[in-house]
């Protein structure tokens, strides 16, 4: 199944190695918030409530757990006084068993009525110890937060815990004043070339006055100095840019519109590590690698695993350099590859070194048709591996949802502007508004990743 994206043109990249670049800020250094969560000094700083019993038994907290009880919270273990900072990005992970296979539940909320949650999550137990995370942002600012294990709600057993840590880190959206808007955009460009074309008010109204994704690729020249001038006017203005990273080798290889890449896998990890060391400390949102996951149907095993350590190494470049990022590992789309496959790809490509995994890139599935495939591939990473992750959507071209065509199909309409929250960690503009998918739909003679003030006018109207 073909898969449309957008390819960057070079109009702007002169502009941007113009740019004066400013010091990065320095990298905020992640929290650790919870106390004691090792167990090395007993259980300090920790409670358990009614229908439990607590000890450390070789190093991890043991908790004794009555059978018999109605509800989760009829039996807890927790830590209070724990400090919440609303919009703060937390990850709060540990090491836990049981003496029987059971689901528990893991808790991050107010310490006092109404208890409200920031975090609320089932956690299956067997009695081999998994190791658990679960990246979120909080919803509260508290002085009063609590960490819980609610373990209560059915047979008696023994719960396991250790390794305890809430860690609280840098997070791009509250370092900056919102999304960058890039002024060199493909619509931008064009309506600042076309003032008097009786679409250009429109199109600066409805598209190249919104916050929308840079793509990056082999036609990017030098890319250090694109990345770096494009994040660099953005930490100036005080604005959130948005990235994507599209330059694995043999990209769009099973015969789509979009094929290239860099051209071996050390050329690759050469072009990357300079991407994610040209963001530095600077707030961002990347995206990485459109597709990469998906398009697995021409690959043999060879293949597909030079591209797993491509993305491995892509991740972990992002995690140990670009600090004050947030990337997100592409995880295709809800009408393409299945739910849990495509958890077992992420877990593969490196997901659990970054932020998330983004869906619908240059795609159409409603936001209701992708969150809900979203929500399934993070049950089956937790089934899996034990973790969750926050996933973004491309709501660009979204709005009237899919038709069963992907390359540039007629009636499709923008959907919901890049934004916090909306049902996913976030709603992007990730593929270009107006750009082609290629030669093919309402628009075959422009190639793929050229402007299309026709295209750009059909998403606003919806027609």
């Amino acid at each position: 199944m073909q898969r449309p994206r957008t390819l960057r043109t070079a109009l702007a990249l002169a502009a941007a190695s113009a740019l004066v670049l400013l010091p990065a800020t320095p990298a905020a250094a992640s929290t650790e918030v919870v106390v004691n969560g090792t167990f090395a000094n007993g259980t300090a700083g920790w409670w358990n409530s009614a229908n439990t019993a607590v000890s450390v038994d070789t190093g991890r907290l043991k908790a004794v757990v009555t059978g018999g009880t109605a509800n989760p919270w009829d039996a807890q273990v927790g830590q209070s006084s724990v400090p919440l900072q609303s919009g703060v990005a937390y990850v709060l992970s540990f090491d836990a068993s049981a003496s029987a296979a059971v689901t528990a539940r893991t808790v991050v909320q107010l310490g006092a009525s109404p208890y409200t949650g920031t975090l609320n999550q089932a956690i299956a137990l067997t009695t081999t110890a998994k190791h658990f995370s679960f990246a979120f942002t909080s919803t509260l600012t508290t002085t009063a937060g609590q960490v819980l294990f609610q373990l209560g709600g059915g047979s008696g057993y023994t719960f396991y815990v250790d390794n305890v840590s809430l860690l609280a880190g840098p997070n791009p959206i509250g370092l900056t004043s919102g999304f960058y808007v890039d002024p060199n955009s493909n619509p931008a460009t064009w309506v600042a070339a076309n003032p008097a074309d009786s679409r250009a008010a429109t199109i600066q109204a409805g598209i190249a006055s919104k916050p929308m994704a840079r793509w990056f690729g082999n036609w990017s020249g030098d890319i250090t100095t694109a990345v770096a001038g494009f994040v660099g006017a953005a930490d100036t203005a005080d604005k959130l840019p948005i990235l994507v990273a599209y330059n694995i080798p043999g990209r769009d290889a099973c015969g789509g519109q979009s094929g290239g890449g860099a051209g071996s896998v050390a050329a690759y990890k050469t072009w990357i590590a300079a991407f994610a060391n040209a963001i530095g400390n600077r707030p961002a949102i990347v995206v990485l690698e459109p597709d990469a996951l998906g398009d697995f149907s021409c690959m043999d095993t060879a293949a597909i695993a030079a591209r797993n350590d491509m993305l491995v190494y892509a991740t972990q470049q992002f995690r140990d350099h670009a600090t004050n990022t947030w990337a997100y590992l592409d995880g295709g789309n809800a009408g393409w590859v299945a739910a849990d496959t495509m958890a077992q790809r992420l877990y593969a490509a490196g997901v659990g070194n970054v932020r998330g995994f983004s869906l619908n890139v240059s795609n159409y599935y409603t936001t209701a048709e992708t969150t809900t495939y979203g929500n399934s591939v993070n049950s089956s990473l937790q089934t899996r591996y034990a973790y969750t992750k926050p996933y973004v959507i491309d709501t660009s071209r979204n709005g009237n949802g899919g038709n069963g065509q992907w390359c540039n199909p007629a009636g499709r309409k923008l959907g919901a502007v890049s934004q916090v929250g909306g049902g996913a960690e976030l709603l992007l503009w990730v593929k270009v508004p107006g750009d082609s998918d290629g030669q093919c739909g309402i628009a075959p003679t422009v190639p793929a990743g050229t402007f299309s003030a026709d295209l750009a006018v059909h998403l606003i109207t919806g027609v």
